[in-house]
């Protein structure tokens, strides 16, 4: 590196190849100072005698020459676009772990063991004959079988971080369940800190699913607000001023066929009962069977109990003591999950502001920032995994699929099914193209394709 200063305003560097960003010499201008003493220094270059060949750089075109000249390859690429395109903290980390390298030398790697796997089979097919030849086809496809199965064992690692960082990429779906009026849209309010949902006494309020993206703890999170959840045959359970649930409408039922979809599409259900008084006189735990089933279902759930500003700690005790023996002892999966009481009404309480955690949100915040840590979490020598991307993923599932057809042909045994070698080394010619194409280096033909969709979707002017 040399440099030359032109006087208090610039700098040059010069950059000699091939150890560059892009593998080219680069010059670059370091100015000071405001907008006009740019625009003067970029008129003096078109004075230049060379100035013919100084032009701006397209977008992306520093990425595709350094592509183009072997110092990143197309899994850095893509990972260079999702570092630029990244919302969150955690999306920014995955996106760096797979710009490392480590992921193209990997897959570089996996394709030169099946090259030379392919290598040896199509020795056996061209020298069969050979009075030198010592392993059978059979003993030679027994060999190469071990490769690949070392080779799938990985691939499934790596479609396993797919499937995390996928989660950071696209955001963590949660849903909130439960029956009507207990709290549902009032907590993801307090979550999302504005009145993303209608709040109101009425049961049914919410007939639609209601959807928010938040960023928390640097995750990218999109909460789902549904309608309450109740069978058309309803319990006994009254309301307080002895009013009764009324029979459930068409449109409620499609918002509560809605609301269960949303949960099954979901990665982490929040479930909410309440505290509710009874005619009779105390409370009771107002909950629905069938969310507390779906939330069991769930990778990851959150049993919440709102309303509880209404009954005395020791009363409370004794509510959740007996809804955890009724409720959620029977359902596998919830039998030993420890419920969190809320209190919706209390965190917008005049008083909430001097207390630390009015009402308990910001400790159901906390577990549910763990439950994203679980969801998304590698252990360290597997963190660039998580800069797998989608496009790795579904030539990573090709590769895979082409590799279980070659163990499919190398395990035919008997005298009337032995393993065709011919056929056995097109399934490892193919899975190796699919992982050149991940990297955009060997055989792969497609490289000019792959890289527009890339600059096209990640470009910056």
């Amino acid at each position: 590196m040399s440099s030359r200063g032109l006087d208090s305003d610039a700098l040059v560097l010069f950059f000699p190849g091939p150890k560059t960003v892009t593998g080219e010499d680069v010059l670059e201008l370091h100015v000071h100072g405001g907008p006009a003493t740019v625009k003067a220094v970029l008129s003096a270059i078109r004075k230049c005698r060379s100035s013919g060949a100084i032009r701006y750089a397209e977008p992306g075109e520093f990425t595709r020459r350094a592509f183009l000249n072997g110092r990143l390859d197309l899994a850095q690429v893509e990972s260079l676009g999702d570092t630029l395109a990244a919302e969150t903290e955690h999306q920014r980390r995955a996106a760096v772990r797979g710009n490392s390298g480590i992921l193209g030398k990997t897959y570089d790697g996996w394709r030169e063991d099946l090259l030379l796997a392919r290598g040896e089979i199509e020795a056996l097919i061209d020298f069969s004959e050979d009075q030198h030849f010592d392993e059978s086809p059979t003993e030679l496809l027994t060999n190469v079988t071990r490769l690949v199965e070392g080779i799938l064992d990985s691939i499934r690692l790596h479609k396993l971080g797919s499937q995390r960082s996928e989660l950071l990429r696209d955001g963590i779906r949660i849903a909130f369940l439960g029956p009507p009026n207990a709290g549902k849209s009032s907590l993801m309010n307090q979550i999302v800190g504005r009145e993303a949902s209608i709040v109101s006494a009425e049961a049914g309020t919410t007939r639609d699913i209601v959807e928010a993206n938040l960023d928390i703890r640097g995750y990218l999170c999109s909460f789902a607000d549904t309608a309450g959840i109740r069978t058309k045959v309803l319990e006994t359970f009254s309301h307080a001023d002895g009013t009764s649930a009324a029979t459930i409408g068409a449109i409620e039922e499609e918002g509560i066929r809605r609301a269960r979809q949303k949960a099954l599409d979901s990665d982490i259900i929040i479930v909410l009962a309440s505290v509710e008084a009874v005619r009779s006189g105390g409370h009771r735990i107002n909950y629905d069977t069938e969310t507390l089933e779906l939330a069991a279902g769930a990778q990851q759930s959150l049993v919440v109990v709102n309303k509880t500003d209404v009954v005395t700690p020791e009363s409370l005790r004794l509510l959740i003591q007996d809804f955890k023996a009724s409720a959620l002892a029977g359902i596998d999966g919830l039998h030993d999950k420890e419920p969190l009481t809320i209190s919706c009404k209390a965190a917008v309480s005049p008083a909430a502001a001097a207390l630390t955690d009015a009402g308990g949100i910001h400790n159901l915040t906390e577990k549910l920032a763990q439950s994203f840590s679980d969801l998304t979490s590698l252990p360290d020598d597997m963190q660039h995994l998580l800069g797998v991307t989608e496009r790795q993923n579904q030539l990573l599932s090709e590769c895979e699929r082409h590799l279980n057809d070659f163990m499919a042909e190398a395990r035919k045994t008997g005298p009337y099914d032995e393993p065709d070698v011919v056929l056995a080394a097109e399934h490892l010619r193919l899975a190796a193209l699919r992982l050149a194409s991940i990297t955009g280096r060997g055989e792969s033909g497609d490289v000019e394709e792959v890289l527009g969709v890339i600059f096209e979707k990640y470009s910056r002017p």
